[in-house]
Parts: C-alpha cells; sequence; structure tokens
C-alpha cells in the first residue's frame, strides 16, 4: 500500500503520521497544500494541528486549498481518505463527511488520554480491531464537538457509519465519559461508501510502547 500525507501550514501531526504509517510497511510520501498533484495512492491522510492557524473555522480554509481538489477525486473514486483530529475538520468543511465539528462544551482545549469503543469493526480502518472493543488513544482538541441533526444521527446509525464513541474503561457509553459534547459520543464515522474516515482521537500518538500504549497501531494495522 501506498499513502500520502497532506501538510498544511500548520500541520503539526504529519510527520508523526508518517512515521506511524511506514512502520507498519506502508510506504509514505509528504504531500505540499499547495501541490496540483497526488502521487499514486491507495490512500490519502489529512493530519491533525491547525492548518492556517485555525482562522474562521476549523479546517475551513484547508479545504479549499490546490490538492484538495485532487484528494476529493481520490475519494469518489474509491481511494481511501482518512482525517485525524483537524484532518477530520477538513473533510466535513469539504463535505466529504457529513455534520459539522464545533467548538467543545466546555469551551476549552482538550489534551488527554480518553477510551473509545468500536462500533463497527467492518471497515478498512478498523478491521484488526473487534467489535466492542475498548481502546485508548489520546485526544488533543479544541472543536471536536460532533453535531448533526436528528435525521442525519438517525441515518449514521441505520448505515453503521459510527465507527467510534467515547466510552468509559469497560465500554459503557455514558455522558460522564464524553470529553467534548458530541452527540451519541461519537468519535469518528465514515461516509457511505466506507472510503473516508474521521477520527478526533490520535491513533499515531498510540501507536508505540514508548509513547505510552499501542492501541492506535490497529488502525493502521487495519490499512494493509
Amino acid at each position: 500500500m501506498k499513502a500520502s500525507v497532506i501538510v498544511f501550514p500548520g500541520s503539526n501531526c504529519d510527520r508523526d503520521v508518517k512515521v506511524s504509517l511506514e512502520k507498519f510497511s506502508i510506504k509514505t510520501s509528504m504531500v505540499w497544500h499547495a501541490d496540483a498533484k497526488l502521487p499514486k495512492s491507495d490512500l490519502v491522510v489529512l493530519p491533525g494541528g491547525f492548518s492556517y492557524g485555525d482562522y474562521l473555522r476549523c479546517g475551513s480554509i484547508a479545504s479549499k486549498s490546490r490538492i484538495m481538489k485532487e484528494v476529493i477525486a481520490h475519494s469518489k473514486k474509491g481511494g481511501l481518505v482518512m482525517g485525524i483530529c483537524n484532518g477530520f475538520q477538513v473533510l466535513v468543511e469539504s463535505q466529504l463527511l457529513p455534520g459539522v465539528l464545533i467548538r467543545n462544551i466546555n469551551l476549552k482545549f482538550i489534551c488527554k488520554n480518553i477510551t473509545v469503543k468500536v462500533i463497527n469493526n467492518k471497515t478498512n480502518f478498523t478491521s484488526k480491531t473487534s467489535r466492542n472493543s475498548v481502546l485508548e488513544i489520546p485526544i488533543a482538541h479544541n472543536e471536536g464537538n460532533y453535531f448533526a441533526s436528528k435525521d442525519l444521527i438517525n441515518e449514521l446509525e441505520d448505515n453503521n457509519q459510527i465507527i467510534l464513541q467515547y466510552c468509559d474503561l469497560t465500554g459503557n457509553i455514558t455522558e460522564q465519559c464524553n470529553p467534548n459534547g458530541s452527540i451519541k459520543n461519537i468519535a469518528g464515522i465514515i461516509n457511505k461508501k466506507g472510503n473516508v474516515f474521521g477520527l478526533m482521537p490520535h491513533p499515531e500518538r498510540a501507536s508505540d510502547e514508548l509513547l505510552g500504549g499501542m492501541d492506535g497501531s490497529l488502525i493502521f494495522k487495519s490499512l494493509k
């Protein structure tokens, strides 16, 4: 598998993602936001960070960058796309994923380890996990509060598009373990075709024992 990691001004997790991908034998290229062409890729990753300084809305300027035309075309051809944290924000701003990501309910930046429950492991991004398994992965965001209409939430549930939900250590999905106010404790969703995945937690920060855990590596292993 070949991957491309898109680098925007303000990206700060791009190299971490590249290291994680290559650790699991995925050949990876770094692609600048102003480039007009993607290298031949099976997977495109939009990394975390603060693209364009998070001006206007998080991810809104990045969604209009030159390379995103290629990313959108790649997704329409069935190519895999994964957006992590700010990358998830770029995906919703690009309308590659439904819904919006708004300010955390406590109006504060949150940076800590959390636990998420795998709701759907029948995807190209979660196939090495077990359904209902609990993963410990860090979050670091100010706008991770996923919001959508009731009809859209029902549609996501009906189509098994909700992939990860915030939970406690034993897998219970409660208001108390929701760090940012997301509807239905949503931490990650996928599109209807199953090839575009957005998640707020940072799997690249939990893919080496030296970082404190390996649960995030299951996302990268699933990509093979």
